[in-house]
């Protein structure tokens, strides 16, 4: 189960990398798209600035789930990526009550059904 587990916390990983593309490197139209926000909006200057910003945060957080995998094992593994899950379940909540509810199924579910499977 945790092998699974880890196996999932990899496709979390691989998310927030994901994320980081669509925010540092999509066009306006296909990050209007993705995130539930205005063309508008995100066609400002000062928008593509922040989503850059937010990009970075994600992708750090995906490089980071994904090389705790690399670098540590046994119990100090299974705690860093506990932490990490609670930290995306935090994050995930937060945007999903602020930004868009499509947060709370592709972020915030994904790492609670992580971090549940941790434990078992």
């Amino acid at each position: 189960m945790t092998t699974f587990a880890l196996f999932l916390a990899a496709l979390v990983g691989l998310e927030h990398l994901g994320i980081m593309f669509l925010e540092m490197f999509a066009g306006p139209k296909t990050q209007a798209k993705a995130f539930d926000m205005p063309f508008t909006f995100v066609n400002q200057e000062h928008s593509q600035t922040a989503l850059s910003n937010q990009g970075i945060y994600n992708g750090a957080l995906g490089l980071l789930i994904i090389s705790v995998l690399f670098f540590f094992s046994g119990s100090t593994l299974l705690t860093i990526m506990r932490l990490l899950m609670f930290f995306v379940m935090i994050v995930g909540t937060y945007g999903g009550l602020t930004a868009t509810k499509k947060i709370f199924t592709l972020q915030l579910l994904p790492a609670t059904v992580v971090f549940v499977l941790l434990f078992l």
